[in-house]
């Protein structure tokens, strides 16, 4: 048969394996090298699992007198106490009578996704919202913001860390080695941002300098999922995991897998690269803005086959910034609730709010807020319009939940916060 030929012959195997395996390959040798310096895999791993216990988070804050502390304190309290509404009590408000006999399957609830959290103290007034109105918390944050500063920030860093794992939430972090730290010498700032987003964000050695601090957030903080915008250091981060370093990370929408195709050559890598229990480092693949109901399907049924359904989860623009990344309006929720009855693991990203909400605003969502430096937008008096900003992503991502609860699809809220 013709399709016999697509056969991918053993001893083509055979050689992959034996140049990943040589010890002259210069690739895997620097890997290897940078590895090193942190110790041995399991040492590595070790050092990352004690860094990001919730007790020595909070001690390093407390040890620096940070302002966050007391609000994680709050934050524990109000979990503990339930003071956030419960997944049945929010479907009672959404639905009436009806959530009494309304079946939800939870084998494909939608993940609540959020970008970006810039600062530790959005996320409180979230919160805060959040108990006020009755609301949803999402159960997925992504950040973009320059780590070396929210570092230097009062402990910004270490208190985001803390309350993610105090409100049972997943989140991700965005590293500074990529192409708008002057490595990409055709970009002159964020106006040119498209020779970034290009594809060109790890020029030449970039790859293994991302390797590096990937390492150092890892082992210092315990952050152990970044974002991936580039196929060298996508590989890259696959080769460290399957040298024992129990890293992960999600593939940026600007990489760029807008067809099905595109899918199957990253799910192929992943699944190469999968240690022997069948696991990858690849937690989440963000799918092009123009990616289809079509692709989403026919990538979920790749996925499976390739015995990665439960452990890659689709993540797709519902909402986005609305100023400088896309046409406008842009609202995929429809799309979302059509999708998600037969499409599981997948997540609902908002990175705006919805464009009838953001043409009201004085200062509207806008994607180069994100490279903005935090002593800049203090200066400009921009941070309570950013924050609105933030809030309005917020309220997107409630009415998505409620969107899916009107159509009887489960959701992942903060797990933490919100009880069944």
């Amino acid at each position: 048969m013709l399709r016999d030929r697509l056969t991918l012959a053993p001893s083509t195997i055979d050689e992959i394996n034996q140049f990943l395996l040589d010890p002259d390959n210069p690739l895997i040798n620097e890997v290897l090298r940078i590895a090193a310096r942190y110790g041995t895999p399991e040492e590595i791993n070790a050092r990352a699992k004690e860094a990001r216990q919730l007790p020595r988070l909070l001690s390093r804050l407390r040890n620096i007198d940070s302002p966050y502390l007391k609000d994680l304190e709050w934050l524990q309290a109000q979990r503990d106490k339930g003071a956030f509404i419960s997944i049945s009590q929010y479907r009672r408000k959404i639905l009436g009578d009806r959530a009494y006999t309304m079946y939800f399957d939870e084998g494909k609830a939608v993940t609540l996704e959020i970008s970006a959290l810039q600062y530790f103290p959005w996320f409180m007034a979230e919160a805060r919202q959040a108990i006020d109105a009755k609301e949803i918390m999402p159960g997925r944050y992504i950040r973009v913001r320059q780590m070396r500063e929210q570092e230097a920030d009062q402990g910004d860093i270490l208190a985001v860390a803390a309350a993610m794992q105090i409100i049972g939430a997943t989140y991700v972090e965005t590293l500074d080695t990529k192409g708008t730290d002057g490595s990409n010498v055709h970009l002159g700032g964020p106006e040119t941002i498209t020779g970034y987003f290009g594809g060109v964000g790890q020029p030449n050695e970039h790859p293994l300098q991302w390797l590096d601090e990937y390492l150092y957030y890892y082992t210092q903080y315990g952050i152990n999922q970044v974002l991936n915008v580039n196929y060298g250091t996508i590989l890259a981060a696959f080769v460290l995991y399957k040298l024992g370093v129990d890293i992960s990370f999600k593939i940026s929408v600007f990489t760029g897998h807008d067809n099905p195709f595109a899918l199957l050559w990253t799910l192929l890598a992943a699944r190469l690269f999968a240690r022997e229990d069948g696991s990858t480092p690849l937690a989440g693949l963000n799918l092009s803005n123009s990616a289809s109901n079509y692709t989403v399907e026919l990538g979920s049924v790749i996925r499976r086959k390739l015995e990665l359904e439960d452990k890659v989860r689709f993540e797709h623009h519902i909402t986005e910034t609305y100023r400088r990344i896309v046409r406008q309006p842009y609202n995929r929720r429809q799309e979302l609730v059509e999708v998600a009855a037969r499409v599981p693991n997948i997540s609902a990203k908002h990175e705006g709010g919805d464009p009838e909400v953001e043409a009201t605003r004085e200062y509207s969502s806008d994607i180069l807020d994100y490279f903005r430096a935090k002593e800049e937008i203090l200066a400009s008096g921009d941070m309570a319009r950013l924050e609105r900003n933030y809030l309005d992503k917020h309220e997107a991502v409630n009415r998505t939940a409620q969107a899916l609860t009107e159509h009887g699809l489960a959701f992942v809220a903060a797990q933490g916060l919100h009880r069944r």
